[in-house]
């Protein structure tokens, strides 16, 4: 069995970022302004790693999203296709996640 990578500083790190989707926030539904406190959005399609039946991607998966915009990408129901509605490109949340795991204070190898 696979265990599931957790770095709880580099969690607490994200919390500290500000929405990774606030250039996104024009007042739609799709693309609701930024509203609410930072909360770590964990890839359902990861770029790193695996999501299995009931079981998070990795705390290497992680973008700092506010509640409004997390929401959203939940409501869609398919986050590829809410970063490439949202931000032009569907591998939008893989590439800050990467950028942002490889730029952490607390990555690791």
């Amino acid at each position: 069995m696979t265990k599931l990578y957790q770095n709880k500083a580099h969690l607490s790190w994200i919390h500290d970022l500000r929405c990774c989707l606030s250039s996104a926030s024009q007042a739609d539904a799709l693309r609701p302004k930024c509203n609410g406190g930072i909360q770590a959005h964990h890839l359902l399609k990861p770029w790193d790693g695996f999501r299995g039946m009931g079981m998070k991607a990795s705390d290497k998966n992680l973008i700092p999203v506010c509640f409004a915009h997390h929401q959203a990408i939940h409501n869609r129901g398919n986050e590829n296709k809410y970063f490439e509605l949202a931000m032009g490109d569907e591998d939008f949340g893989r590439n800050v996640a990467k950028s942002l795991w490889y730029c952490s204070p607390y990555y690791e190898e």
